[in-house]
């Protein structure tokens, strides 16, 4: 389980540059008034939002209506399943994976929908995290994340990388899902850059942690050696803190005790090794700092839900065909 230190006080950097996506699915849609998009959950992922010709609404429980023009760009990072809409009076929104659609591979379609009025043509992508740090970053984010097009944040650069994914979209050619899935990674950095750099509410929790100089050191430290023999008591000498000061000030600002999280950490970071097929329930218990496997595996299915065993034979199972 290699990991590469973050250096350097700027962790959010760091942390925006192991960010690496997987492709989950991508659609290009060309709707026509009146209409309605039910987007289902999917546990895990960040969905995102392009109106390429027109405009169109997101809707997403607890949050006001969004109005996305053309150019703009939404995400939705938390896998809520979510609804895109004509208009925000629209009430009738089928499922968008149960509508007859061309499928021109097995992660990329195009969508045609609609009562026959005005014209909508959106770019929209599910993309999934494999990096825990990626991952831990995405919790951090808001309910949905707006870029707008005029807003002097959108540089040309990005509205070429807006550009250049339709285009793959558009034209079916050879690894186009492969290249569109690059250029997701380039987007959703930029997307999180302008929210960072504009939003004050970015400063908040997990990504206001990494940027603390001493809470920050020691997420450093746990982050790049998940199996190091931490207590708490190291863990805030590592943070040139008195035990009780660290703990209180990393409860404070992360919301879980400094031997929850690490203990979180470990869990995640166990489960991701575990679906690999190469990896035993010893060796990984091993890798994130446990002699014992009963204790890892009691300190595992308390954390995540099930045993290490059940995660693993899980992985283990054959594809569903046309998955």
């Amino acid at each position: 389980m290699d990991a590469t230190p973050w250096a350097g006080r700027d962790r959010v950097a760091a942390a925006l540059q192991m960010l690496r996506m997987r492709g989950v699915f991508y659609c290009r849609s060309e709707l026509t008034e009146p209409w309605g998009l039910e987007m289902p959950a999917i546990a895990d992922s960040v969905s995102f939002h392009v109106p390429t010709v027109g405009s169109c609404w997101l809707r997403v429980d607890g949050v006001p209506p969004v109005e996305l023009r053309a150019g703009d760009l939404a995400l939705v990072p938390h896998g809520r399943g979510h609804e895109i809409l004509s208009s925000p009076d629209v009430r009738s929104s089928p499922r968008v994976d149960l509508l007859p659609q061309h499928f021109v591979g097995p992660h990329y379609s195009v969508l045609q929908h609609g009562g026959g009025g005005r014209a909508t043509q959106l770019v929209c992508g599910v993309v999934a995290f494999d990096d825990l740090a990626a991952r831990e970053l995405m919790r951090s984010l808001p309910s949905v994340l707006t870029v707008r097009a005029d807003e002097p944040v959108m540089a040309s650069s990005v509205r070429d990388t807006l550009r250049l994914m339709a285009d793959e979209l558009t034209r079916t050619q050879p690894g186009a899902e492969a290249v569109a899935t690059r250029l997701s990674d380039i987007l959703v950095v930029q997307a999180i850059r302008a929210w960072l750099a504009h939003d004050p509410s970015a400063r908040d929790g997990w990504l206001l942690a990494l940027q603390d100089d001493r809470i920050g050191t020691a997420l450093e430290a746990m982050h790049a050696d998940p199996g190091g023999d931490w207590s708490l008591e190291e863990l805030a000498r590592t943070a040139t803190m008195s035990r009780s000061a660290f703990s209180a000030r990393f409860t404070g600002l992360l919301g879980e005790a400094p031997m929850a999280y690490l203990t979180r950490w470990r869990m995640n970071l166990a489960a991701d090794r575990l679906r690999d097929d190469r990896a035993t329930v010893a060796q990984v218990a091993a890798e994130v700092g446990y002699r014992s496997e009963a204790a890892f595996t009691r300190a595992f299915a308390r954390t995540i839900g099930t045993t290490p065993g059940a995660v693993r034979r899980q992985a283990l199972l054959p594809a569903p065909a046309g998955g």
